[in-house]
């Protein structure tokens, strides 16, 4: 006999308290936390339990009865569909407020360290249209709301093509998207552009779940130099097709510095692995902070908030405490950013990242900005950060470190505690893992400074940069 599913309680009534991790807001139901979406503190609404634990609940809003004074009125039509900017109806001192906290939270609790008074979050200058790379995925078969759905129409003759985001947790759903307020609004421009020629022209939009189809995506980034690089990814060769979309764009958009394309027919969309072509233009575009230039191409990563990357570097450079003397290390350097931007203040700086690219492309950013005091190597960090490694290049008087979500391999912390640096500068994207890491550090190390830093408005996360010196 089958299990038969639970019936789950409709809860009325119910006052939004606060908000908590990855962006989900919270209520208390005879003293259990209730987890749920796109609502904010003093909120008033009907929850019905989709999940129900021993000591939480998670709920989806089916009414609001009554709106917070604390409430915005979201700015974007897209609003609680395509999964971003959930936190566009908070205040962005809210925001801010959340994020300070989430900081301070996970340091205590996780951490488990002695901490310092946390500094307050230095907030972004531009809250909309603040990135610099957005992706958008075609897809053949688009989302339908849920209003859509339900106004019981027929979409048997509707243009199901889409170019726009995936739905959360759907890898084959893609909303289309009308208007994004995340990048410049050339960037709608372009993907406007490219849908309605591909639409005109019956370019085959892909088809995520059988894996076919021409176009597959697009990723647009938009430098502070005001340089454009558009990388269009089509999943198989057709010559006059794609040449015709292409020239259509070069036609349009005289103002792309970097027009590139790739075929790439695997299975997942990710181009690291793949050839790219330039069309039209420079293989890159460049970056500028503090009369530094930064070659990005079209698998270069850098912060995707420019005029905010430059207050966290100044924070982590801060925190450096550079004489001029110093030899120092910067792990997960990517395209060698920090390592440039603080080479001028140390003797020697040097580099490690796993993308071997990214590397190449960090040497010519040292060499178009005249730095020759940089070495950089690529490679897996807890395989190239070795004690052999440390004997062979010096021990480091300062690391900087910037590792992904993960955190850092607990070998690379290993090393790091033998070769004992005077100070250890971390930059975390995720304060719950730079937290867990701050705990292993604690062996050798106490924190000094923490500065968190909001790279990232309408969203929950924050980056935070940690001082820390030798006991």
């Amino acid at each position: 006999m089958g299990r038969r599913n639970k019936v789950l309680p409709l809860l009325e009534d119910i006052e939004i308290t606060g908000v908590a991790n990855e962006g989900k807001a919270i209520a208390k139901v005879n003293d259990m936390v209730v987890f749920t979406q796109f609502v904010v503190p003093g909120d008033v609404v009907d929850l019905q339990i989709t999940r129900k634990k021993n000591s939480y609940m998670e709920g989806r809003v089916v009414k609001i009865k009554k709106f917070s004074d604390r409430r915005c009125e979201a700015f974007c039509s897209h609003y609680g569909v395509c999964g971003g900017c959930k936190w566009q109806i908070l205040p962005y001192e809210d925001q801010l407020k959340a994020k300070q906290d989430q900081v301070y939270n996970n340091l205590l609790r996780i951490g488990k360290v002695e901490l310092p008074e946390i500094s307050p979050i230095l907030g972004s200058k531009n809250i909309i249209r603040y990135r610099n790379k957005l992706e958008f995925t075609f897809s053949n078969k688009k989302w339908l709301t849920y209003e859509q759905v339900a106004s019981g129409m027929s979409f048997e003759n509707e243009d199901m093509n889409a170019l726009g985001f995936h739905i959360p947790g759907m890898f084959d759903k893609v909303l289309d998207i009308d208007k994004c307020y995340l990048q410049d609004e050339i960037c709608d421009e372009i993907r406007d552009c490219i849908k309605s020629y591909a639409k005109e022209h019956d370019l085959p939009f892909f088809d995520l779940r059988n894996k076919d189809g021409f176009l597959r995506t697009i990723v647009v980034r938009t430098a502070s130099t005001g340089e454009i690089m558009l990388t269009v990814v089509f999943f198989k060769e057709d010559k006059e097709a794609r040449e015709g979309l292409l020239n259509h764009l070069v036609e349009t958009f005289p103002q792309i510095t970097s027009l590139i394309y790739v075929i790439n027919g695997k299975c997942n969309d990710t181009i690291t692995d793949q050839e790219t072509i330039v069309f039209k233009g420079r293989d890159h575009i460049f970056e500028e902070m503090e009369g530094l230039k930064f070659k990005i191409g079209p698998k270069s990563f850098y912060q995707t908030n420019s005029p905010q990357a430059y207050e966290l570097y100044k924070v982590a450079r801060d925190f450096a405490n550079l004489t001029g003397e110093e030899l120092v290390y910067d792990l997960y350097t990517g395209t060698g950013t920090i390592a440039c931007f603080v080479a001028r203040q140390a003797k020697k700086v040097v580099g490690i990242e796993y993308v071997p690219e990214a590397i190449e492309d960090a040497k010519v950013n040292a060499d178009n900005n005249n730095i020759d005091n940089t070495l950089f190597y690529a490679g897996d960090m807890k395989n190239i950060l070795t004690d052999t490694f440390v004997a062979q290049h010096g021990r480091p008087d300062v690391i900087i470190t910037d590792p992904p979500r993960d955190g850092m391999h607990p070998d690379v912390v290993e090393t790091i505690l033998k070769a004992e640096p005077k100070r250890i500068v971390y930059v975390s994207c995720n304060p719950a893992t730079q937290a867990r890491d701050l705990n292993l550090l604690d062996a050798k190390y106490r924190v000094t400074a923490i500065q968190p830093v909001d790279m990232f408005p309408h969203t929950h996360h924050v980056e935070n940069v940690v001082a820390l010196e030798l006991k």
